[in-house]
């Protein structure tokens, strides 16, 4: 007899539908199971064998062959074993056909236990395409939950098969806990007038950003401090950055705050960018999709590696080819770096002399490619901030700024998308003052900017021109841009 049951995979972020098909047939005992599985699919066998006798049915004594299709796609880990017992069951008449009418994912102990599994919130999305019922573990059921779909949490094998034929209610969901990085308040920034606008205006138009100055200045604090001065995520943003996550096997962020990363220099290209053996996973730069990446000693990554950025943070994607497959993965990110201006780090410093030579300067900025710099739209210098300024009061709080930055993103989403997309064809149908245009002359002229610093001038000053609610780009705006793009 056969039987198909749905499953779900993740083919880099996007969910793919996998049918469970089991056919029970022959007089031998056998139990097979082909469809690209890894060791984790192939010992379901052991683990589906003992949880149906935990159940109380009869494991069938014939030739049992499953497959996982499409049979192309490499199947790893754990998350088939409830598909596969459902399917077996069904098949062997065990119980009625109505068990398979579901989408169904999760590991099963061998006392018939679900246990959570990855893939939920794939199975979910599945499902709610598909206008099933997906059951998963109680536990598992706030990650699936967030597809949207009707998902229904099981506690055992045998409760799977009592929910799927509507004879038993659906466990209740656990309680949700809420738990969020702090992040820190601009208010606790000192001084930095400068620095604190670059912030502003970064997050007002998406804009990347780059801080530079010495130890201790407060680079750090303004970079961590940016995910608070963002809009929140929308419902459909948050669940592509829950996709990321679950691509990546890593539980889903709680909140609608963007996403913040903050890799390690240390850390490998695969770690960065995304890959590993078999079908690749999502790196940090998909991680913090819709948010923020923070590479903190920009100069100490490698420099092989930061090259390897500049184009997926222009394109928005990263591509990954792998023997095993090749996929697409997601990364609009906003890109921040902090550096230091030489390698002692007091270059410019007006307390603390440079130790530096001027060979090992010009080794130390060699790392960071004129291609890189460029795409950088704000550039900034942070400087030691004064006494005078760490003990007078607080600056403006994050809850003021984002109010503006939220406004001038609104009116960005009126014209269609944020201004740090905006193309040329785009930029020359927005309305530009003589004075404007005439800076931004001078500007090609006096700062040797290149075609694609050009465009994000512009790109800049449409956005400090949000931010001030003028519909026209001035002279004031793109002379403001010009300063906030600097020099590195």
């Amino acid at each position: 007899m056969f039987a198909s049951v749905t499953s779900a995979a993740l083919v880099g972020v996007e969910p793919c539908p996998v049918r469970v098909e089991v056919d029970v047939s022959g007089r031998t005992r056998a139990f097979t199971i082909v469809g690209l599985p890894d060791a984790a699919v192939r010992e379901a066998r052991e683990r589906v064998r003992s949880a149906i006798a935990s159940t109380g049915h009869h494991f069938p004594s014939r030739v049992v062959t499953v497959n996982l299709a499409p049979a192309d796609l490499p199947k790893v880990g754990s998350a088939y074993d409830l598909p596969i017992a459902l399917g077996v069951l069904a098949a062997s008449g065990e119980v009625p056909r109505a068990v398979t009418d579901v989408v169904a994912i999760g590991e099963l102990a061998l006392d018939g236990t679900v246990r959570p599994a990855r893939g939920g919130l794939a199975a979910g999305i599945v499902a709610r395409r598909s206008k099933s019922p997906c059951l998963v573990s109680a536990g598992g059921f706030t990650e699936a939950a967030m597809s949207g779909g009707d998902v229904r949490g099981v506690r055992s094998l045998a409760h799977a098969v009592a929910v799927a034929l509507g004879e038993d209610a659906a466990a209740a969901p656990p309680a949700e806990v809420e738990v969020a990085d702090p992040v820190p308040d601009l208010a606790a920034v000192r001084g930095q007038t400068l620095a604190r606008r670059a912030v502003e205006v970064a997050a007002a138009g998406g804009h990347h950003l780059m801080l530079m100055g010495p130890p201790g200045a407060g680079k750090t604090m303004l970079a961590r401090a940016l995910p608070g001065v963002l809009p929140d995520l929308t419902q459909s943003e948050g669940l592509e950055v829950a996709q990321a996550y679950a691509a990546a096997g890593r539980p889903p962020p709680t909140g609608p705050r963007p996403p913040f990363r903050s890799p390690h220099h240390s850390a490998t290209m695969a770690a960065i960018l995304g890959g590993g053996s078999g079908v690749p996973v999502p790196g940090e730069l998909t991680l913090a999709d819709r948010g923020v990446l923070f590479l903190d000693e920009l100069a100490e990554f490698p420099v092989h590696l930061l090259d390897a950025l500049r184009q997926p943070i222009e394109e928005g994607r990263v591509h990954i080819a792998r023997k095993g497959a090749s996929v697409s993965f997601p990364c609009r990110i906003q890109l921040v770096a902090a550096t230091n201006p030489c390698p002692c780090g007091y270059r410019g410093d007006e307390r603390t002399p440079c130790r530096c030579s001027p060979a090992s300067i010009d080794r130390y900025r060699s790392r960071l490619s004129g291609p890189l710099l460029d795409r950088f739209d704000v550039r900034v210098p942070v400087p030691r901030v004064a006494v005078d300024e760490l003990l007078g009061p607080p600056g403006e709080g994050s809850a003021a700024v984002r109010a503006r930055v939220t406004v001038a993103r609104e009116a960005q989403r009126e014209r269609g998308a944020p201004n740090s997309v905006l193309t040329r064809e785009h930029l020359d149908r927005l309305t530009w003052t003589p004075d404007s245009e005439r800076l931004l002359r001078t500007a090609m002229d006096r700062l040797g900017l290149t075609g694609r610093g050009w465009d994000r001038v512009r790109r800049v000053a449409r956005t400090i021109a949000d931010l001030a609610g003028s519909a026209v780009v001035t002279g004031d705006h793109v002379a403001e841009a010009m300063a906030l793009r600097g020099s590195a």
